[in-house]
């Protein structure tokens, strides 16, 4: 099939205000075929994308051309540009669960955009909901139309995202990183999702990610952006293997980054042992008289970590990754096994020592979510020194927090700043500053570099790479991106429906799995094409 040029854009520019955003941007999208856009955050590939669907803020100026099969969107107004969305283009964004409404059913939810754009009636358009909701691999029959997003897990809502997108088989697919919050295992379900609906439909995909392995993968063509401006294009095998560009090779490098790992010197020193732990839920009665009943969340899992090593824990959404956690942390009790760390006991609430759960911390995937924006930085770190005996002084506490700042790559100043005023790799460093000032053994990271750029991600495991080595620190990283648990980890556990299934060296794990789950994780890795 000879491909056909479907989106064009010519000398985009874009400013805010007095703010330029995008300078000269050209490229194109033919039907049938995927364009990848590729940068980190800041570089102007969402804003591309908010162009061509005319979904600008207030104060937006935009000039050059975006025409889709030679009709110019800049010259349409906004009416005639709701009747383009939707049936013309079509958008999946980021996040399904802030995409979709929570009080709607998902069949309502998809009939929605086809009562909106055609004349159907609510009978007929949640019929035409069914058919779609079937072609993205959500047969109604397991899971029903009448079912709510919260019901669903973040795949499936994903899937209705893509759904309520092509519900009218528009001839452009705009995916803004679909898949950046999913395992390994879905987020491959959803690109070859997404394949297949370019294929059976003959529509252009633009693919916007911050992942070359995940555009390489699909992309037929790409696009590499840097503050702005495009800096690279052209077909995936090409602009891979030439790399003419040296933000092109920056990102290349970054992608496949490997941090230098400090050796350990005593394999028989234990620093936490968790021996046989289960956790179990209540689940409600289902009659009057009946007995509640349990669900086990984690069922007895055992591992060690030795002092100053690198552990990763792996496995897919809902198989006890966040639950282990928060019982290593005292969060949650245990209703079988035992923790000690650092030879003391862990035990839930207030009975655990203080010098106990000071010797532990953890960092959270969204360091913004996880501070108090009304304080500023000093104050937000110092926050576990309440679990320091001694009280220190005004000086001593103020030199700690600078010393902690300065040992993350921060400047002194940054502690009088609130957490907005940093970018999300800075506010990540605050993050590991605040565990890190109590001067614990181990440090837990839940998935803690997942919504990171490449080169910031690059820049942070290196952080807690020399970390380790200064403070003979120990890590536990609980992440579904294999790619980056291969490369910081010694050994790796495999978790599947509460149990470990697999344990080990982690390049012997990866090279050598045994278990039937573990090689499906390790298949479905988005990899880097060979380059001379």
């Amino acid at each position: 099939m000879t491909s056909r040029s479907l989106l064009q854009i010519d000398g985009l520019r874009l400013s805010i205000g007095e703010q330029p955003i995008l300078h000269n941007i050209s490229c194109s999208v033919d039907a049938g075929k995927v364009l990848g856009i590729i940068g980190e955050s800041g570089s102007g590939k969402s804003m591309t994308a908010y162009s061509i669907m005319r979904l600008l803020p207030q104060g937006a100026v935009v000039s050059g051309s975006i025409g889709i099969d030679g009709d110019n969107l800049l010259d349409k107004s906004e009416a005639q540009m709701c009747e383009v969305r939707g049936d013309d283009i079509g958008m999946v964004f980021q996040e399904p669960m802030t995409a979709l409404n929570p009080v709607l059913t998902i069949g309502d939810q998809v009939a929605e955009t086809i009562r909106i754009h055609t004349s159907a009636g609510r009978r007929e358009a949640l019929s035409v909901a069914h058919r779609v909701l079937e072609r993205v691999e959500l047969p109604p029959g397991k899971y029903p139309l009448s079912r709510y997003p919260h019901e669903l897990s973040g795949g499936q809502r994903q899937r209705v995202v893509i759904a309520m997108a092509i519900a009218l088989k528009p001839r452009l697919l705009i995916a803004d990183e679909p898949t950046t919050a999913l395992d390994v295992t879905t987020q491959a379900q959803i690109l070859s999702l997404l394949k297949k609906l370019v294929q059976e439909d003959d529509m252009g995909l633009i693919l916007i990610s911050h992942d070359l392995a995940v555009v390489a993968d699909i992309a037929d063509d790409i696009v590499i952006m840097r503050e702005g401006v495009v800096v690279e294009s052209g077909t995936v095998r090409s602009v891979f293997a030439q790399q003419t560009h040296a933000y092109t090779r920056q990102l290349f490098k970054a992608s496949s980054y490997q941090p230098e790992r400090s050796t350990i010197t005593n394999v028989d020193d234990n620093l936490l042992v968790v021996d046989n732990v289960s956790r179990d839920y209540r689940l409600p009665r289902t009659s009057f008289f009946s007995k509640p009943g349990y669900f086990r969340a984690v069922d007895r899992v055992s591992f060690t970590i030795r002092r100053g090593e690198n552990l990763g824990l792996v496995g897919e959404s809902g198989c006890g990754k966040s639950t282990l956690t928060r019982v290593i942390l005292g969060l949650d009790p245990c209703q079988q096994g035992s923790i000690v760390l650092d030879g003391e006991p862990v035990v839930a609430g207030q009975a655990m020592l203080r010098d106990t759960r000071k010797k532990m911390q953890v960092v959270f995937q969204d360091p913004y979510a996880s501070f108090n924006p009304r304080h500023k930085v000093g104050r937000l770190i110092a926050e576990p020194l309440h679990l320091v005996d001694q009280s220190l002084n005004t000086k001593d506490r103020a030199e700690l927090i600078v010393n902690t700042l300065l040992s993350v790559g921060l400047e002194a100043s940054d502690a009088e700043k609130f957490i907005h005023q940093f970018s999300g790799g800075q506010r990540q460093r605050i993050a590991i500053a605040r565990a890190l000032i109590t001067r614990p053994a181990l440090i837990i990271l839940d998935e803690a570099v997942s919504a990171l750029d490449v080169s910031i991600r690059a820049q942070i495991l290196d952080l807690l790479s020399d970390l380790s080595s200064a403070h003979t620190l120990s890590y536990l990283f609980i992440s579904h991106d294999l790619s980056v648990v291969r490369s910081v980890t010694d050994r790796v556990l495999v978790m599947k429906d509460g149990k470990i299934v697999e344990q080990g060296e982690t390049e012997a794990v990866f090279t050598r799995p045994s278990h039937p789950y573990t090689k499906r994780l390790i298949a479905a890795i988005p990899e880097l094409p060979v380059t001379d």
